[in-house]
């Protein structure tokens, strides 16, 4: 059984990413610092002052949106808490992933921790709870347009603290009463301010960055062990890669690309066959060739996502904010558009990874480019198809994240009667970097199972020791070269390799 990872303690330190994943997939206790509660409590009695006080103050007593010039009376305010909540948490659609709405609410957690928002401790330690408690809340696909926050989804959440609305707890879907009780956990009656603090901020488009992210490490590393695997199959050559000339272009992914792929290569018998004078072919194609390139261009657009990412991870994102002298503010910080452009940016290189694979995937299928290799791969052409239709899903797939890569950052559609006349669709653009990270975890798949197949097919020259014990680990779960067998389990089976992190492991390249 794998160690749990360590708690994570909001207010001891500024929270990273890798804390984010480890509580939202690693299951970690998160709690919050002593010194965190008392600065709550601290900050909640600005809030109760500007209660009390007669005149009105934005998200304590008064309306909101394009209804905040109405002032509430002390006696309705419980009601207008409830009514926000209740009104906001308006999505439709399926339900989103757990782990969407894990991140989504350990980091409205962080948020309410930093003490701007004017909570009471008691609120930020109930949304602790139910995170610890695996109480997930049902949040669905559209009700968010990254302004005012993701505002259905954390009203989703907030509902759930209520006690109100549906939640998933130990693997079944049941009231959220009902999992709070089982719990021990005694449901929240809001007070001002409250509602506000826990619907605006930009922590589902954060969170689904973050999860991206992490996804695009382990698959763009994979991605230089398929393209290195392609190489070999193909005769292609490793001295493209060498590290003098890819200095001449100092990308720094570029350079990380092509020493992972430049190593994965060495001490291979095949590629070693056709060195030297013998070999007649001057350049490899650009997808064998290019590939530090083109991955390593992927590589440096994720590490200005993750600066923007750390950036907001920083941030207090809420309106209004509780000033540390008492100063209750309104400000536009809730704009998802700096979360919303780098979700955007990132489909594009997901998109070309995806198909400069798919490329040298056709290549090692075609009889005419692939220098020796039987047609399709197949064991008895003709006869046998081999991977002709695996490329077809490939193919099918890489388009699909062409559609994609169009960036959602660039809508707009006005809310609230024109109060909120400027929108980021900062959650859209996060859905469908999700669906494009899948995309890319089953053409690097295919592009697996392939060049796996065609090293097999050039025995008896033997690949390099890393892609030998990549290529050994597939066969563990799907069987050499023959006659056709059922392809879509084998498929299946390569994607959970390149999920898990098993092929990583296998290859046991560290190169950085």
């Amino acid at each position: 059984m794998a160690d749990m990872p360590e708690p994570v303690l909001l207010g001891s330190k500024p929270m990273t990413a890798a804390e984010v994943v480890d509580v939202v997939r690693g299951r970690a206790y998160v709690g919050l610092a002593e010194a965190v509660e008392k600065n709550l409590a601290a900050t909640r009695q600005h809030i109760e002052k500007l209660a009390d006080a007669t005149s009105p103050t934005y998200g304590v007593s008064t309306g909101f949106g394009a209804l905040a010039t109405r002032h509430i009376p002390v006696e309705s305010r419980t009601a207008l808490q409830r009514s926000l909540i209740r009104s906001h948490a308006a999505g439709a659609g399926p339900a989103v992933e757990p782990e969407v709405v894990r991140a989504l609410m350990l980091l409205r957690l962080r948020t309410l921790a930093s003490g701007y928002t004017g909570v009471r401790p008691e609120t930020a330690q109930t949304l602790a709870a139910l995170l610890n408690a695996d109480i997930t809340p049902i949040v669905h696909e559209y009700g968010s347009l990254g302004c005012s926050g993701d505002l259905a989804p954390l009203a989703a959440v907030a509902l759930a603290l209520m006690g109100e609305g549906e939640v998933v707890h130990a693997g079944t879907r049941r009231p959220a009463e009902e999992a709070l009780r089982a719990e021990g956990i005694t449901p929240l009656v809001l007070a001002e301010k409250e509602g506000l603090a826990l619907t605006n901020g930009t922590d589902g488009m954060l969170g689904m960055l973050l999860l991206a992210a992490a996804d695009l490490h382990r698959l763009l590393d994979i991605a230089d062990l398929t393209a290195a695997m392609s190489v070999e199959a193909l005769l292609g050559t490793d001295r493209a890669f060498a590290a003098d000339l890819q200095a001449l272009r100092p990308h720094p992914g570029q350079a990380v690309s092509a020493a992972r792929m430049f190593a994965a290569l060495q001490g291979s018998k095949i590629v070693e066959s056709h060195r030297g004078p013998d070999c007649n072919r001057v350049q490899d194609a650009y997808s064998l060739r290019c590939a530090p390139q083109v991955h390593g261009a992927a590589r440096d657009t994720l590490a200005h996502a993750e600066l923007v990412a750390d950036r907001e991870l920083q941030s207090a994102v809420d309106n209004p904010v509780v000033l540390p002298d008492g100063r209750v503010e309104s400000n536009g910080n809730f704009h998802g558009a700096p979360v919303g452009y780098v979700l955007d940016f990132l489909a594009v290189p997901v998109a070309d990874v995806a198909s400069i694979a798919e490329r040298r995937t056709d290549r090692m299928l075609d009889q005419a480019r692939s220098h020796g290799l039987p047609p399709f791969l197949a064991h008895d052409p003709g006869v046998d198809s081999g991977h002709m239709i695996a490329q077809y899903t490939q193919a099918g797939v890489v388009s699909e994240l062409k559609r994609l890569a169009v960036p959602a950052s660039v809508d707009s559609i006005p809310s609230s009667a024109m109060q909120e006349d400027h929108v980021s669709m900062g959650w859209s653009a996060a859905r469908k970097l999700r669906k494009a990270v899948d995309g890319l975890t089953t053409v690097l798949a295919v592009e697996l199972l392939t060049a796996a197949r065609a090293l097999d097919l050039r025995a008896p020259l033997t690949p390099s020791p890393v892609t030998g014990r990549v290529r050994d680990l597939l066969r563990t779960r799907v069987e050499a070269p023959g006659p056709d067998r059922h392809l879509a389990p084998e498929i299946a089976a390569a994607e959970e390799l390149v999920r898990s992190g098993a092929v990583l492991a296998a290859a046991e390249l560290e190169v950085r």
